[in-house]
């Protein structure tokens, strides 16, 4: 069992200073750069910045023009589901690396994304890019039932994506694709039909019943990720469902699973960041609790390696 420790809310100043000091509540992907904490939700327009030196009120960054509606289930409808973020080492244009954000794909308007550049301390540089995931996703609805895009992670010279299957639909898989081809297609530099190089299914068992299903990945030095996953008790994508559990997990860029430990507390953990420091994984985690009402949480937790150290 993994303890996980409430590290602090995700509050953020507001967009406009007329406005009341707001949150982010749907929390569904994370990563570090440098000193600074970038954290998407799936139900905003923004993304949000937070230090890792203080617990002062994040920052808003607009990604996308325009307003989600107030209400819980027409905002569903049309927001962007930005699921998976990461980072992307340097590459042509963009020195000091940039921040990919997918969305899930799970339904025709939520195949967009945003590309940001990175300055050399981690911070944000120029203006967002929006990308197209048109490209990829025939394949991938012809591979999958119940298409849902939940992570992202960079090993080497690939591109991870990360399918999160449901109850009905248990089709956890890992989606690979060679990166600057992936890049370019996202991008439209490339605009004919872009296939991955190689999907790898995936079983991460299940929490009374209930199939553990991704919901994040972060690549580690060795080439292998950690990845977090929930037992959501939902038969679809789109539907929201009783978390049961989750867990925090190793896997190799095959698929091939190395290690699964459950959350002792049945957070709803969404992003995950992850940290080698002697013979400890530290992690950094965020949770959507499915109401907007309560604010998404950043949490901490350990995995020791000492029995993988051989691997690390």
């Amino acid at each position: 069992m993994i303890t996980a420790t409430e590290l602090r809310a995700l509050d953020v100043f507001p967009e406009r200073p007329d406005t009341q000091t707001s949150y982010i509540s749907a929390a569904s992907g994370l990563v570090c750069v440098g000193s600074h904490i970038y954290v998407v939700a799936d139900d905003e327009l923004h993304l949000g910045v937070f230090s890792a030196g203080d617990n002062e009120p994040g920052r808003l960054i607009r990604l996308f023009a325009g307003d989600l509606p107030i209400v819980k289930a027409d905002r569903k409808r049309q927001k962007p589901d930005l699921e998976a973020i990461v980072f992307i080492p340097a590459f042509e244009g963009f020195s000091y690396g940039a921040l990919l954000a997918l969305g899930s794909a799970s339904r025709p308007n939520r195949g967009r994304g945003i590309l940001l550049g990175l300055d050399p301390q981690g911070g944000i540089s120029g203006s967002p890019e929006q990308v197209d995931m048109a490209p990829m996703l025939g394949p991938l609805h012809r591979a999958f039932a119940d298409l849902n895009i939940e992570g992202a992670a960079v090993v080497g010279d690939e591109l991870l994506l990360f399918q999160r299957g449901n109850k009905k639909f248990i089709e956890n898989a890992i989606i690979r694709y060679p990166l600057l081809p992936a890049l370019n297609a996202l991008r439209g530099l490339d605009a004919d039909a872009f296939a991955p190089s190689a999907i790898t299914p995936v079983n991460l068992g299940m929490i009374e019943g209930v199939p553990l299903c991704f919901t994040d990945a972060a690549a580690l030095p060795n080439g292998d990720v950690v990845f977090c996953a929930v037992a959501e008790d939902t038969g679809d994508a789109y539907l929201d469902g009783h978390c049961v559990g989750a867990a925090i997990g190793i896997a190799d860029k095959h698929g091939r699973l190395l290690s699964s430990h459950q959350l002792e507390q049945p957070y709803k953990v969404e992003g995950i960041s992850a940290q080698m420091k002697n013979d400890t994984l530290n992690l950094l985690l965020v949770t959507d609790a499915d109401d907007p009402a309560i604010p998404a949480k950043l949490l901490s937790g350990l995995i020791p390696l000492e029995a993988e150290a051989s691997r690390y």
